[in-house]
């Protein structure tokens, strides 16, 4: 993919995953640049997403399915007119991403994926592309909660 400015994103399924995705969006719309969706995929019997894949080849076709649905979904929200190119990679999510990144202007990526358990116990995806992408990282927060019949709370 050849253009002024290459957006990478991680996209995995989850909010986090599509803010991210969004952002990426628009920041490529800004700069009349195009988007790499990449989604990262491993088969360890134990989970991708939500759902457990019993094989390999489950697992690719899961990420691969996934990938396809978020692109419409954003096709539906934002339309067409930004280039978007998809990839999914076997691989772990952080090595996988900030490998992809290597010819990017940009990675970005969302503050939560799917898993509490696999993050805790096998560190963060944001921090693995962080110390290991070669160009700048964006990591789209979570939004700040809303408390009833109050603006919301500023970060800083």
């Amino acid at each position: 993919m050849s253009t002024r400015h290459l957006i990478v994103v991680g996209v995995d399924g989850s909010d986090g995953g599509r803010r991210a995705l969004d952002w990426a969006v628009r920041e490529a719309d800004a700069r009349g640049g195009a988007v790499q969706a990449v989604t990262a995929w491993s088969w360890d019997g134990l989970e991708f997403g939500p759902v457990t894949a019993t094989n390999p080849n489950e697992a690719r076709e899961r990420a691969t399915r996934m990938l396809d649905d978020e692109i419409r979904a954003l096709v539906a929200r934002h339309g067409s007119h930004v280039p978007v190119a998809t990839e999914v990679i076997e691989g772990s999510p952080g090595e996988t991403l900030a490998r992809a990144a290597r010819s990017a202007d940009l990675l970005v990526l969302g503050s939560h994926g799917h898993s509490r358990v696999r993050r805790t116990v096998l560190g963060s995806v944001s921090e693995a592309c962080i110390r290991h992408a070669t160009c700048p990282v964006v990591v789209v927060p979570v939004p700040a909660p809303v408390r009833s019949g109050a603006e919301p709370v500023p970060r800083g």
